[in-house]
């Protein structure tokens, strides 16, 4: 049923279907008829406890609007966002491209969102009772030498209600936002999180897991220096890996050339490298794999390299929301 579905969605503007489809499964969530088997295969991680190792990537339900009806499709975690201290309305239309013969999307989304009081309302009032992440960034007009303070801000407003909290800084869609994840820069904005953090948490009485999501277009040199970095601060986990720039699986198709991230099968290769080369270098350290998961097989081949977790997004506009509880089943 998802095919004839998708056929039909695939002929609408992409961020009009986007929009259409989070709709409809909220009202037939309300209708009672989003009651899909949850795989039960409990794990823990960052001292969470997560249902199944399955997750729903940030991206896709920007402000926590449609948490419950997503958590609803199985997922083990959800993940919104990202979210910035200030309501922004993103880069100008269109923005999201689809590149079907590639299984593949491009965005320029530009972290559209409605502000982080908003998001933090949202997730009070769901009922997903699966873990929750809140992915943070910065807002456009805020200078990256003063990036710390949108991610204090937005750190300090989510901390009571995330399970844990993503520090975004590798969407390509924000100028200069990916120079965060290197060197000084790199080192001050999570050391300056880190020690919030645990301000926050000592009054709180509870430990909220830190995970920096990074992208996938670093040499193995580089992605040395990130995950040293990481360990350095004690980060509580990593997530490879964000969209790519690379347009090399995707030369000469449609819109292949239009600005932005690209996601889908072509990022699965690279992230994969990523994933590996952590492993490598943080043999304790939780990972959570995502880019390119379409299918069990997917999702087996980056807990073998060393995902900890997989989340999608791609995957599940491509395959509907079967391939949850498919990459949930064979995970466990």
């Amino acid at each position: 049923m998802y095919a004839l579905a998708r056929s039909l969605l695939f002929r609408l503007d992409p961020e009009t279907a986007h929009q259409v489809t989070l709709q409809g499964l909220d009202q037939a969530h309300r209708a009672g008829l989003l009651r899909m088997h949850r795989v039960e295969s409990p794990v823990t991680l960052m001292g969470l406890r997560f249902p199944n190792r399955v997750g729903l990537a940030a991206g896709l339900d920007k402000n926590a609007d449609h948490l419950d009806a997503l958590g609803a499709l199985g997922f083990g975690f959800v993940e919104v966002g990202t979210v910035t201290p200030l309501a922004q309305e993103g880069n100008p239309r269109p923005r999201l491209f689809r590149l079907p013969s590639r299984e593949a999307i491009i965005n320029r989304m530009g972290f559209n969102n409605a502000g982080v009081d908003h998001l933090v309302a949202q997730v009070r009032k769901s009922r997903f009772d699966g873990v929750i992440g809140i992915n943070i960034g910065k807002n456009l007009t805020t200078p990256v030498e003063r990036a710390v303070d949108d991610y204090l801000v937005c750190l300090r407003k989510v901390h009571a209600d995330a399970h844990y909290v993503t520090v975004n800084i590798s969407s390509p869609n924000t100028p200069g936002l990916r120079s965060l994840q290197f060197g000084e820069q790199l080192d001050g904005l999570l050391s300056a999180l880190k020690q919030e953090s645990a301000l926050l948490d000592r009054g709180r009485e509870r430990a909220l897991p830190l995970a920096v999501k990074i992208a996938p277009d670093m040499s193995d040199d580089e992605v040395d220096l990130v995950a040293a970095c990481l360990a350095n601060n004690q980060i509580d986990a990593v997530i490879a890996t964000n969209t790519t720039l690379d347009r090399a699986a995707v030369e000469g198709v449609t819109h292949s050339e239009e600005a932005g991230g690209l996601s889908g099968r072509p990022v699965e290769a690279g992230a994969n490298r990523v994933i590996r080369r952590l492993r490598e270098r943080l043999p304790q350290m939780p990972i959570i794999g995502v880019g390119g998961v379409f299918d069990a097989a997917g999702a087996l081949e980056k807990r073998r390299i060393g995902a900890d977790l997989v989340q999608l997004y791609s995957g599940l506009i491509y395959r509907g929301p079967g391939l949850v509880k498919a990459c949930a089943q064979a995970l466990a």
